[in-house]
C-alpha cells in the first residue's frame, strides 16, 4: 500500500486529501480518495501522481465524514474520474454506497474496516488497516491531552474499540500524521477521555 498526500494550494480551507494505491499498482488495485477536500488545485495535482497504466486516478472516494471542507469537491471528482463513493451519511448528494460499522472495504491493494466514531459529527467514521496499522481519523478527535471537557458515550466506545487495535500510523483530516507512538497515545487518550467522563459526572451530581 501506498499512501500519498495531495498538495492543495494552501489557498482555501480545505482538509487533507490522502490518495491510496497499490504498492505495485496492479489492475486489481482500487485506486482510492479519502476525502476530496475544498481545493480545486487538487485536481491538477491528482494529474501529475502516476497511478498505474490503464487505470482511472481515482477509481474509489470514501469520505471519513460530510463536512464541507472534505467534500465540497465531490461534484468535480466524480465528473472527471466517475468514482464509486462511499460515505456513512445517507443524506450527501453524489453517495454511491451508505457505509456500516465494521464493513470491510478494499482501498489500494489493503482491506480496511470501517468504524464508526461519532463525535466530531454524527457520521464520523476512522479506516484501519490491521495489517499496516494505518489509521485514517478525518476530523474525530482521537488524540485527547487533558481530561477537560465531555465526550459522548458512542465515541468513548469507538475509541476503545480502535484501541483495542494496534496502531502504528494516524492520518489526520488536518495537519500532520503521526508515525510513532501512535498506540501510547492512543491509550492515554482514551484515559484521559474516561477522566473527563469522570470529572463531568460528578459535577452534574453535586450540581444536582
Amino acid at each position: 500500500m501506498k499512501i500519498i498526500s495531495v498538495p492543495d494550494s494552501g489557498l482555501v480551507y480545505s482538509s487533507n486529501v490522502y490518495l491510496v494505491l497499490g504498492e505495485w499498482k496492479r489492475i486489481e488495485d482500487i485506486n482510492t480518495l479519502v476525502d476530496v477536500g475544498s481545493d480545486p488545485a487538487t485536481l491538477d495535482q491528482l494529474e501529475q501522481i502516476h497511478t498505474g497504466v490503464g487505470k482511472r486516478k481515482v477509481e474509489q472516494v470514501v469520505l471519513t465524514h460530510c463536512h464541507y471542507d472534505h467534500t465540497i469537491l465531490l461534484s468535480m471528482i466524480r465528473e472527471r474520474y466517475n468514482p464509486t463513493v462511499y460515505a456513512f451519511s445517507p443524506y450527501l448528494e453524489g453517495v454511491d454506497h451508505v457505509l456500516k460499522n465494521g464493513q470491510r472495504l478494499r482501498m489500494g491493494d489493503s482491506e480496511f474496516e470501517v468504524i464508526h466514531t461519532p463525535g466530531h459529527s454524527e457520521d464520523s467514521i476512522c479506516l484501519f488497516n490491521e495489517e499496516s496499522g494505518v489509521l485514517f481519523v478525518g476530523d474525530s478527535p482521537v488524540i485527547v491531552r487533558s481530561e477537560g471537557g465531555g465526550y459522548e458515550e458512542g465515541f468513548v466506545q469507538a475509541m476503545k474499540n480502535i484501541c483495542q487495535r494496534k496502531v502504528k500510523e494516524i492520518y489526520f483530516g488536518h495537519g500532520d500524521p503521526i508515525c510513532q507512538g501512535a498506540q501510547s497515545l492512543l491509550t492515554d487518550s482514551l484515559k484521559n477521555i474516561r477522566g473527563a467522563n469522570g470529572r463531568f459526572k460528578q459535577v452534574m451530581k453535586e450540581a444536582g
